[in-house]
Parts: structure tokens; C-alpha cells; sequence
């Protein structure tokens, strides 16, 4: 009788004891992971990159997009021809894109120029081409895909991540100098997450190729309109007229009335010996414009109405003298 009550207060013992050590034991913490942005975050993000290299008023530059094409491995294959570029192509039409809704542009056209000049004799009429302050060339240099994942005891997740690179060079186009290279990178990424096997599941999300692109193309952009920005803005003269000084380059290019411009002698030219190449001497500023009014009702065909506020032009011919944009004013 003492065994069996021993044998009972010994087992109600240990219960207590697995009881009080249940409740004592703790459990492992819980890893908190920030998600990932979402597609529609990658893209406003994009645009917020793009509006800070624009948001400063700026006079459009002349800008033509050439050669953007496709150096890396993916979507090579046999059956293509040496024209067959889909991902180049691609590059090039967002690159145009985003110059264009930059607003700080004037984008001519030079990969399909050869289509222009068909439908111009079509219509029977002269293509003018117009020269520009420089050409834009470059190469999609990296891109690929990879998926990750992570499995536990009750959960698992997977990644899928597209990155892009984009090299790009403007090129002086009336010496053929290359006077500035930069690179633009992107990475968009998926990811989703299962729990005791409910969840999400996705297959090849195509879309992160060309949020990935896309992404490289702004940050290239920024970059190629910080370099621009640093650069002199320059018109010509078109006519005098008593008091009236008409320029090239209206409301599309930036100008307002109010502003005011430098009248400045052409520098005389000079062929280098150590380089061969042409230097411009600095010109002699002479006048001060103020902007008075704007004309013309597109892009090409605008201009403004200035009047002489300091100085005078003399009698320097009209195309000897350049007008620049004195920042800030």
C-alpha cells in the first residue's frame, strides 16, 4: 500500500515538474522581414528619380538617339539576323521616352531614320535633317535573371530579381569626341511566401525584365541631364531690326519673357598642334538681351522677340555673334 502511494505521489511529481517546464520553455523569436517594394513603388520611384534632374527650369537641349543595342547574352540566338536586336530596340524606345517626357529635350530621331526618308519621298517632299548639340550612343552591358528562395519547417518563399545595366556616351557631333560616358543600373524583384503550403504561388514573371530596364534607363537619364545641365545653352541670331533683336528658340525650348541672355563675340577658331583639333578662343561678351515676347507655334519653327537692355552689338554681323543663357536669370 505505501509502495503503490509512493509509486502515485512520484508520478503526480513529474507531471507537475513537465507542467512547470512546459510553461518555463520559450520559444524561438520571431524573424521579422521587411517586404520587398512593390512593382507600382519601383515605378514611382523611377519617376521620382527622372523629375529631380528636370525639376530646376532648363533650356532643351538638341539631342539624337542613335545606336542603344543589346551586348549581353540574353536573347542572342541563331535564328536571329544582325538587325534582329528585340531587347536594343526596347532600350532605345524608353531611352527616347524618357528623354522626351523629361521635357528638357528636343529628341530627333536617327535609328529609323531610313523609314523617315521613305515616307519624305512618299510625300514628295525634302527631308530637312537637323543638326544637334549631341548623339547619344550606349549598349544594354548587363542584364539577367535569377530566382532565390528560403524553406523552413512551416514556410517557404521565393524571389525572383531582374537586374539591368545601361552604358551610355554623348558624342560631340562636329568633332566625333566623346565628352562624357555614364551608366544607369535597375533592379525589380518579386517575391512570394507560403505557409504550411498555403499561399501565394507565381511562375516567370516577365514584367521584371522591363521594370528592370526601365530603371537604368532613369538613372541613366539623370545622370546624362545633370552633365547637360553644366553645359552652356547657345542660340543664334536671326535678324536685327531697329530695336528688336529676333532669336531662335521660343516656349518649347524654355525661354519666357523677362529673361535675359548674353550677347557674346564668336571666339576665332584655332587647330591645335598637340590634339589636330579646332579650339574656340573665348568670345567677348558685348550686349545684354531681355526677352520680350515669343512667336511660332512648334518646336522648329519658334523664336523671341529681344530688345538690347546693356551694351550694344555695334556693327558685328548677326552670325558672328552667339547668344547664351546666363543661368539663374
Amino acid at each position: 500500500m505505501q509502495f503503490a502511494l509512493k509509486a502515485g505521489s512520484t508520478s503526480a511529481l513529474v507531471a507537475a515538474l513537465l507542467t512547470i517546464g512546459g510553461c518555463a520553455t520559450q520559444q524561438a523569436p520571431v524573424e521579422t522581414k521587411q517586404a520587398p517594394p512593390s512593382q507600382a513603388e519601383q515605378k514611382t520611384a523611377q519617376a521620382n528619380t527622372l523629375a529631380q534632374a528636370t525639376a530646376t527650369p532648363t533650356l532643351k537641349r538638341k539631342v539624337a538617339l542613335g545606336r542603344l543595342s543589346n551586348e549581353t547574352a540574353y536573347g542572342q540566338s541563331l535564328l536571329r539576323d544582325k538587325d534582329g536586336d528585340p531587347l536594343g530596340k526596347q532600350v532605345t524606345d524608353l531611352f527616347s521616352k524618357a528623354l522626351t517626357e523629361s521635357g528638357a529635350y528636343l529628341v530627333f530621331e536617327r535609328p529609323d531614320i531610313s523609314k523617315v526618308q521613305a515616307e519624305s519621298q512618299l510625300a514628295q517632299q525634302k527631308l530637312d535633317l537637323i543638326g544637334v548639340d549631341a548623339l547619344i550612343v550606349g549598349s544594354l552591358s548587363e542584364f539577367g535573371r535569377k530566382t532565390v528562395g528560403s524553406s523552413g519547417f512551416a514556410s517557404a518563399s521565393k524571389k525572383q530579381v531582374a537586374f539591368a545595366k545601361i552604358d551610355i556616351r554623348l558624342v560631340d557631333t562636329r568633332t566625333g569626341h566623346v565628352f562624357f560616358a555614364t551608366s544607369g543600373a535597375g533592379e525589380a524583384s518579386n517575391e512570394v511566401s507560403s505557409t504550411f503550403g498555403f499561399g501565394s504561388r507565381a511562375g516567370y514573371d516577365g514584367t521584371l525584365n522591363d521594370a528592370a530596364i526601365r530603371q537604368a534607363v532613369s538613372e541613366a537619364v539623370s545622370k546624362l541631364s545633370t552633365e547637360m545641365n553644366r553645359r552652356p545653352w547657345s542660340t543664334a541670331i536671326l535678324k536685327v531690326e531697329g530695336g528688336r533683336i529676333y532669336i531662335s528658340g521660343g516656349k518649347s525650348q524654355g525661354l519666357q519673357p523677362g529673361m535675359t541672355l548674353a550677347v557674346q563675340t564668336a571666339g576665332e577658331q584655332i587647330k591645335s598642334p598637340q590634339t589636330g583639333a579646332i579650339i574656340t578662343l573665348p568670345g567677348q561678351k558685348i550686349a545684354q538681351l531681355r526677352v520680350d515676347a515669343l512667336f511660332g507655334d512648334n518646336e522648329l519653327n519658334e523664336g523671341a522677340v529681344t530688345s538690347v537692355v546693356s551694351g550694344d552689338l555695334g556693327k558685328h554681323p548677326a552670325n558672328s555673334l552667339v547668344v547664351l543663357h546666363e543661368g539663374g536669370k
